[in-house]
């Protein structure tokens, strides 16, 4: 049988650089072919060319025996190849229906026939089990249920290839259980699906097939059944990771942050907790349980209706993140694109960006201080990048969180918060992050983790909150917490 997508000996570099050296592949019809390596291995690089968002230097794509190299994006989807993207490129504006069928709208008599585009839509969400209405403004939706949204608009193009980067990055297990019963019967249905994730569990559940890329190049290409976890890791990142969590013992010192009986009216309400130097308290919980908007309230980005925050022993009064940053705290978002970093800025420019009264005198930025700050950052983090003047838009997904992680740092924070600060990040990453919390600790900060990885949380934290539709129902330490007993206190 022909493979239904062809990929032949693939290359592109920017200024200069290669990011992908003569890379092969061959997808078939009703399988999950997974696509693994580290951040910056050249996995998106490859995806956008395949979709037309980038154009190869060298090589060629044959969909179905046609050539297909060189289309524009909407040639691509019309030849029926769809993408999931990791950062979710929908429209907040226009309700899920518009969304869904964005840029293939019905019409009747030359006007937009918004009551078949709705009919769809629902048809749609109903077959995917989605509980949302295809009125609702996408801006109204949870991170989770936009990207179930995405899914539907995949497929809704009646896709022959579709390729999900991290979908399961903001998912419930509930939602991912629908998710890949969708798979199965897209499968069925002879849909080849290029699957993208840092998850080791998900692979081995869902892949038929594993590439794994590396610096740019194809390193090996075997069924799933020939590979588990650890051979994985070592194909990624090319070395042994024994001991994903590295573990050291820090005395605690001083309560340096306190909450009490917090309240946001309908989202959370009584949270009491406290974190003394070196320490992590892991908040755990499933999505809507209000983590998210917990650490959000705290660091000024939403309003508190009831409740105080202590740092140092002194209620403080924080209306913004400026008032949140001049009090020692540091937030890293799960949704990075949206407050974490500004795209078109490059890597120093993003770095020094909540510090810049360091480097300004009398309105002027010294840019020779400037650079020598955000250095360091850019070094201690290896950010994989061509120099601190490369555009942030320009990184992987990982090397942006590092980023992100490297301007929260650079303002000398005594408390920091860490939402999702893995979401979409390589094993190989995961590491270096984990050991920079390990760090923190030692220097004496306060870590606020917030993980829907449940490893993440037991691995690293010494106490877990747990919390549940809004309310705390547990406060665990390191020898009492476990997966069960987190998820008995979190489904109730």
């Amino acid at each position: 049988m022909p493979k239904l997508l062809v990929l032949n000996n693939i290359s592109k570099s920017f200024s200069g650089i290669k990011v992908l050296e003569n890379i092969s592949l061959q997808i078939e019809k009703g399988k999950v072919h997974a696509l693994m390596g580290e951040n910056g291995a050249g996995k998106s690089t490859l995806m956008k060319i395949l979709v037309g968002l980038l154009q190869a230097d060298e090589g060629g794509i044959l969909l179905e025996g046609e050539v297909i190299s060189g289309l524009s994006v909407h040639d691509i989807l019309g030849k029926g190849i769809a993408m999931i993207h990791q950062e979710l490129l929908m429209v907040p504006e226009l309700s899920v229906a518009q969304n869904i069928f964005l840029g293939k709208e019905s019409q009747r008599f030359s006007w937009l026939n918004e009551s078949d585009i709705y009919t769809k839509s629902k048809q749609i969400l109903a077959d995917l089990k989605l509980d949302i209405s295809p009125k609702i403004k996408v801006k109204n939706l949870s991170i989770a249920d936009r990207q179930m949204v995405e899914i539907a608009k995949a497929i809704s193009n009646n896709a022959k290839v579709i390729i999900m980067d991290e979908p399961t990055s903001a998912l419930s297990d509930a939602e991912v259980k629908i998710l890949f019963d969708i798979i199965e019967k897209l499968k069925n249905q002879g849909v080849a699906i290029i699957y993208i994730s840092h998850k080791m569990d998900e692979i081995f559940k869902v892949a038929d097939i594993i590439t794994v890329l590396r610096d740019g190049k194809l390193i090996e290409t075997k069924p799933a059944v020939d590979l588990n976890s650890q051979k994985l890791i070592n194909l990624m990142v090319g070395r042994e990771i024994s001991e994903l969590f590295p573990k050291e013992n820090i005395d605690k010192g001083k309560v340096m942050i306190s909450v009490k009986n917090l309240g946001r009216k309908n989202v959370f309400q009584d949270i009491n907790f406290e974190v003394k130097a070196g320490e992590v308290l892991g908040l755990a919980g499933l999505v809507g349980a209000g983590r998210s908007e917990i650490v959000r309230a705290i660091y000024g980005l939403d309003i508190l209706d009831s409740g105080a925050v202590e740092i140092d022993g002194e209620v403080v009064e924080i209306n913004s993140p400026l008032d949140a940053i001049k009090h020692g705290i540091g937030f890293v978002s799960e949704d990075r694109k949206a407050i974490g970093i500004v795209p078109q800025l490059s890597i120093k420019e993003n770095i020094s960006l909540s510090s810049l009264q360091k480097f300004s005198q009398f309105g002027f930025i010294n840019s020779e201080v400037e650079t020598e700050s955000t250095k360091k950052f850019y070094q201690d983090l290896k950010i994989n990048a061509s120099g601190l003047g490369q555009k942030v838009i320009n990184l992987s997904g990982g090397n942006q969180q590092k980023v992100v992680i490297a301007k929260v740092l650079l303002s000398n924070p005594k408390i920091i918060i860490l939402d999702e600060p893995t979401r979409g990040i390589d094993v190989g990453a995961k590491f270096e992050i984990y050991k920079l919390i390990n760090i923190l600790k030692a220097k004496g900060l306060a870590i606020i983790l917030i993980s829907s990885e449940m490893p993440e949380i037991l691995g690293l934290s010494d106490r877990v909150l747990v919390l549940s539709q809004g309310k705390q129902k547990a406060i665990l330490s390191k020898s009492e917490a476990s997966q069960e007993k987190i998820m008995q206190y979190a489904v109730h």
